[in-house]
């Protein structure tokens, strides 16, 4: 595995033992009411009073990215004595009305994404001018500030797509395909055009119907018959590498696939090699991270990084890194 640039990923104790849990402290119930309820570790929850923090994402269907983001933020609540509230629109008015709602339900914490900044930017400053403290994670790190957010926690976009274009100029690639499932999204064009500062080749972007998958495969596939010439193509996300693969093998291309992100299907493409390489940002990171952050603002004033931004990665991941990847994707931590 290897990080690009000069991006850390911050990890602590409580991160590792937390792998051992899972589910969500939200449950309700006499014990949740009273008191801490035991973890499926064994333990005890924290002390602390029971709080209820919100994550509002940008979370299309199916994209299996979420669902690791989610297994993080729950074993965080499970261990913080936290009742954990999940609610996701891949449109940024439908988001900005979640982020709303979950200030009318008075949490004590919000956790947002910012892929559609513009769209969702007034509501994350309602929240924080009501005295809820907000983290953002995965999209929009440079925006967090100005909105009054207490640090953002994720990749540099940019710098995880100068890692990959880098990368494709060392496989010696001459032209790069990048695919862009969401139209809108400035995380995505932002890894695109990443790609394109570094990469000593050329890269074109093709917009797709992220929500569609067999409309997705079928856009790739026609894409990669009228052009040729494309060796590589990059996906944004982990569930689109295997619709790739897919086009690839129905077009006759030769293009290696590449792509953002893990998922159990990714690591076994990486296996076979099917995908040469995968940009790990750590999405169960991103969300144990944030849950915790808001815990301990509330509890103990902490702010991680002194409120500059937090990085979970990027990492390039290739087949050699496979034996230890599976153990993990196979209970949904990476």
């Amino acid at each position: 595995m290897r990080t690009t640039r000069t991006a850390t990923a911050l990890a602590t104790a409580g991160v590792l033992a937390a792998l051992t849990l899972t589910g969500c402290s939200g449950s309700g119930g006499k014990e949740s009411e009273d008191g801490p309820e035991r973890s499926s570790g064994g333990g005890k929850a924290a002390d602390t009073p029971r709080i209820k923090i919100a994550m509002i994402t940008h979370s299309g269907e199916g994209d299996t990215f979420w669902d690791i983001v989610q297994s993080g933020a729950k074993a965080a609540a499970a261990k913080d004595n936290v009742e954990f509230l999940y609610s996701a629109h891949k449109e940024g008015k439908e988001q900005a009305q979640l982020i709303e709602a979950a200030i009318d339900q008075k949490v004590q914490g919000i956790v947002v994404t910012l892929a559609k900044p513009e769209a969702v930017g007034a509501a994350v400053r309602k929240a924080v001018a009501a005295g809820i403290p907000v983290v953002t994670i995965n999209s929009g790190g440079q925006h967090s500030r100005a909105l009054g957010a207490l640090s953002h926690i994720g990749q540099d976009e940019a710098v995880a797509g100068e890692g990959v274009g880098e990368e494709l100029t060392k496989r010696g690639r001459k032209k790069a395909l990048c695919v862009i499932h969401e139209q809108g999204n400035v995380s995505l064009e932002e890894r695109c055009a990443g790609v394109k500062k570094a990469f000593k080749g050329s890269v074109e972007n093709l917009n797709v119907e992220g929500t569609n998958m067999p409309a997705t495969t079928s856009s790739i596939e026609a894409k990669l018959q009228t052009a040729k010439d494309i060796d590589a193509v990059v996906t944004l996300g982990a569930p689109f590498a295997d619709a790739t693969v897919k086009a690839k093998e129905g077009s006759g291309s030769k293009a290696e696939v590449d792509t953002f992100d893990l998922n159990a299907a990714v690591v076994k493409s990486l296996k076979s090699q099917a995908v040469g390489f995968a940009v790990d940002q750590q999405p169960y990171l991103q969300g144990y991270l944030a849950i915790d952050e808001i815990w301990l603002n509330r509890t103990n004033g902490n702010v991680l990084g002194g409120g500059k931004p937090v990085l979970t990665g990027p990492a390039i991941v290739t087949a050699k890194d496979v034996p230890e990847l599976e153990k993990y994707t196979a209970r949904g931590t990476r």
